[in-house]
């Protein structure tokens, strides 16, 4: 691809330039990017240890938690750190990496709730069939389709931004590199590209959050036919699991669905679901499930154990 761009690196507004407010937004990405960290990786690690998280609903969470993490970490860190400087600049690779990373992981977030779903309906609508539907190969062929579902996805992204001439401005009104700011940016028409970014990921999360929703709906209408104790676990996973793609969903919609226009309000939905939702996700999963908290408990225990022994 042949590209004629004679903007080397942008300079990045952030979320403010007021010095005060600078500080605030340091302080607050600081502490949820840590306290995402913790989260997920205690799940990670909760999960890799404990022999009684060994079923697919887990295999996938491990799996979210990780695709949390490093998606929060394409983004986090280094706004942290540009709120410490006067004027926060990201070279041209930088940006195109940001890009690409920021999508993968969010991709694989989005394909990973799906498998989760799909785990819940076959363990709440066919459970007789599940152990053969979810079997441990099975689910391990889906994780890796999720994988090069994003990859491609992000290929895809990536392929856009660099299809755009940039011969300035180079000043970007945002705290991170995303294909959206970028258009404003481009030196031709505008347009063709918008489009093929509302066609992937617009497409991705509508029909990925209307699939999800509609899968929520089948599962919740079945479970008339269950015991009250089978309903009340039932419906205490599938809140969880409606909650985390609510939170995640509706955001990103409202970002990646309409025309290539911009307003005041992006930048701060764009912080609900870069550093929000992926500190939410744990907390979700662990406050409402007992086997996780019960996990937690014996890793935690053990780890005493261990260190009074020494």
């Amino acid at each position: 691809m042949q590209l004629n761009n004679n903007v080397t690196e942008f300079i990045l507004l952030g979320l403010t330039q007021d010095p005060v407010r600078k500080k605030i937004v340091f302080i607050i990405f600081l502490v949820f990017y840590l306290g995402t960290l913790m989260g997920n990786l205690l799940i990670i690690t909760t999960i890799k240890t404990s022999q009684a998280l060994g079923s697919p609903m887990y295999f996938f969470l491990f799996y979210l938690s990780l695709s949390d993490t490093c998606f929060s970490t394409s983004i986090a860190p280094r706004t942290i750190v540009d709120t410490l400087v006067e004027q926060a600049t990201i070279t041209f690779s930088e940006c195109m990496i940001q890009v690409f990373s920021l999508h993968f992981f969010g991709c694989l977030g989005i394909f990973i709730l799906i498998l989760m779903a799909v785990d819940r309906y076959v363990a709440i609508c066919k459970p007789l069939h599940y152990p053969t539907i979810m079997s441990r190969r099975v689910c391990a062929m889906l994780v890796a389709m999720a994988w090069v579902g994003s990859c491609v996805h992000s290929l895809a992204q990536i392929f856009l931004a660099l299809s755009l001439p940039y011969c300035g401005p180079n000043v970007i009104n945002h705290y991170f590199c995303d294909l959206e700011p970028l258009l404003e940016l481009a030196c031709e028409d505008t347009y063709m590209v918008n489009v093929l970014l509302v066609s992937n990921s617009g497409a991705i999360c509508s029909v990925s959050f209307v699939l999800l929703m509609f899968n929520y709906v089948v599962i919740l209408y079945s479970l008339r036919n269950h015991s009250a104790e089978g309903r009340r676990k039932a419906l205490s996973t599938c809140i969880s699991h409606i909650t985390v793609v609510v939170l995640f969903f509706v955001p990103c919609i409202f970002i990646y669905t309409r025309p290539a226009t911009t307003f005041p309000m992006d930048k701060m939905i764009a912080v609900f679901y870069t550093i929000g939702t992926p500190l939410l996700n744990p907390l979700i999963y662990t406050l409402r499930n007992a086997e996780v908290k019960n996990a937690m408990s014996k890793l935690w225990s053990k780890k005493l154990i261990s260190d009074d022994v020494r």
